[in-house]
């Protein structure tokens, strides 16, 4: 196989080398990924600027954009090949519930769609993913190699992928997997309001919300339980069971 690897937080990020080091057994590997972090850009592309991919001594491209930039550019005249698989990742903490929708990690798996196959998002959740060392991820991308070694099994309906998030454990003490639907969250922690040197006011966005549906058959509920949870999402974004009602409320007007 031949792996087309991306990331937001950035092509120097230890999580990436993980990955990449652990798919290399498996296959060939091509990374391209943003010249630094790109966390919460969800599909953000960038219109009003060239990108500029830069190749590094270790081989990786870094771009000068967001995920989906380095996705898009690959897939569409950047690079001369048509990978077989989209892997975004090892993202530096939880991509659980409502993170999905401004997830960079995620939003690279999604520009797959346009290959007609499945991407996979991968996170390590732990309170202090943020600093760690490349052997913090390689659990994850042994976890990740497990899954694709057994993707010749897998079949899945078009415009699909995986969002898979990985407990930060040792390898032997993660439970197996475990097919998960999305949680929510509450609200978001309230800004943080704070003052600039030139006195004008200014606001840091807060932390995610505490987990508001984490029970049974969820993501944050399968993490909780020490398994590596692996949500299967759509890119169609209709709320089907709503047209009807939707529909009568047209007629009305």
């Amino acid at each position: 196989m031949h792996f087309l690897l991306s990331n937001d937080d950035g092509v120097q990020a230890p999580g990436l080398a993980a990955l990449a080091e652990g798919l290399a057994q498996l296959g060939k590997v091509t990374v391209v990924a943003p010249d630094g972090e790109r966390s919460a850009f969800s599909s953000a592309l960038t219109l009003d600027r060239p990108l500029r991919p830069v190749q590094l001594p270790n081989g990786f491209w870094s771009v000068n954009g967001t995920p989906a930039d380095c996705i898009h550019l690959a897939l569409n005249g950047f690079l001369d090949f048509e990978p077989d698989l989209v892997v975004s990742g090892i993202n530096a903490g939880a991509n659980l519930g409502d993170d999905t929708l401004y997830s960079g990690t995620v939003a690279a798996a999604l520009e797959a769609r346009f290959l007609g196959k499945t991407g996979i998002a991968v996170s390590l959740v732990g309170a202090h993913a943020h600093g760690y060392g490349i052997d913090a991820y390689r659990p994850a991308a042994a976890m990740v190699a497990r899954l694709i070694e057994g993707w010749h099994r897998l079949r899945l309906p078009h415009r699909t992928i995986l969002n898979v998030n990985v407990p930060d454990m040792p390898l032997a003490d993660i439970r197996g997997f475990q097919v998960s639907r999305l949680g929510h969250r509450n609200r978001a922690r309230d800004v943080l309001k704070l003052e600039d040197p030139r006195g004008r006011q200014a606001y840091w966005i807060g932390i995610a919300g505490d987990p508001a549906d984490a029970g049974e058959g969820t993501d944050f509920k399968a993490i909780n339980d020490g398994y590596v949870s692996v949500t299967p999402l759509l890119t169609d974004l209709t709320r089907n069971d709503a047209l009807q009602d939707v529909s009568r409320w047209l007629k009305d007007l």
